[in-house]
């Protein structure tokens, strides 16, 4: 196991590599220049000398090979320098909108996860009864609706019901626990509502598979409690699909909620993405996407390890 563990954060290294060559080079294809964005963004009359002056001064004007160079010994160092559009740097402007994006993506997932299993599971036992179709009919409007439309219903209601609207301002949660939880609920729930779709369907589905294959069967003829049945049997090794999507979902959360942070004036990593691409702002995007690049390794190594925790026939011996 901890042979296995180390091979897998050794190809860790290899895969963001990659990543940071292909974000950086199709980064400098895309057209546009930041330069002439932030100078004659609103009309203004720059002389194509400035613009030369300001090109230098940001590096840009230097060869594409050296500023890649240059990059990547930074990133070795955690130094992924600074905006060029504000021109502080990169894990600053990252590091103050993660931990909005963060916290809304860990309270999202413990509601999906927490309301998927047992109605996954419900669903799978009582298959065609009226709650089967009840969960069914909740998962499928999960699937359906999209989260920020979900968010808006929640927000209207909210107004019309209790007058409330959505701070201004982000309040951490160690300065305000119930502030805090007060803005960053609902946008939760919106988000986990399909996150529990998604997650219960494939629990459903997984279920059903595993209740009949012959180890559960023979659990059953030798006189093992219906529930021990469910839960040490079936139901772990029904998690195993499940637990990938969980991952994958919450890695999604992470960069993904732009319209919903919209909706509920939150400033999140999404809204961080937007404002970066729509102003060229080559070295924050490049930092995030290796943010999310860097999460999406992790949480798959996570998930392979808890595959053998899960699944006590998979042992990772390689």
């Amino acid at each position: 196991m901890l042979r296995y563990t180390i091979n897998r954060v050794l190809l860790m290294i290899p895969t963001l590599i990659g990543v940071a060559v292909l974000v950086f080079f199709l980064l400098r294809v895309v057209p546009g220049d930041i330069v002439e964005i932030k100078l004659r963004g609103d009309g203004g009359s720059v002389t194509q000398e400035t613009i030369d002056m300001e090109r230098k001064r940001l590096g840009l004007d230097r060869p594409l090979l050296t500023q890649f160079g240059d990059w990547m010994v930074g990133m070795a160092t955690l130094d992924f320098g600074n905006s060029m559009w504000t021109e502080r740097p990169v894990v600053t402007e990252i590091a103050g909108r993660l931990e909005l994006s963060l916290q809304v993506a860990i309270m999202a997932t413990f509601v999906a996860v927490l309301l998927a299993i047992p109605m996954g599971t419900m669903a799978a036992l009582f298959r065609d009864s009226w709650i089967d179709y009840a969960v069914r009919i909740l998962t499928i409007g999960g699937l359906s609706i999209p989260s920020f439309w979900f968010g808006m219903l929640i927000m209207l209601t909210l107004l019309a019901l209790f007058n409330w609207l959505p701070p201004i301002t982000f309040t951490p949660i160690y300065v305000d626990p119930i502030a805090n939880l007060t803005q960053l609920i609902w946008p939760a729930l919106a988000v986990g509502y399909r996150y529990c779709a998604v997650v219960a369907r494939m629990i459903r589905s997984s279920l059903l598979e595993v209740m009949n294959e012959d180890y559960i069967r023979t659990a059953r003829a030798k006189g093992v409690y219906e529930r021990l049945v469910i839960s040490r049997h079936a139901l772990r090794n029904a998690l195993l699909p499940a637990i990938t999507v969980i991952g994958l979902e919450f890695t999604f959360l992470i960069g993904g909620l732009v319209v919903t942070e919209q909706v509920f004036n939150l400033n999140g990593i999404g809204q961080l993405f937007v404002q970066s691409v729509s102003r060229n702002d080559f070295t924050l995007i490049q930092g995030m996407v290796m943010l999310i690049a860097a999460f999406y390794v992790f949480v798959n190594l996570v998930i392979d390890l808890l595959y053998a925790v899960f699944d006590p026939r998979i042992r990772y011996n390689a």
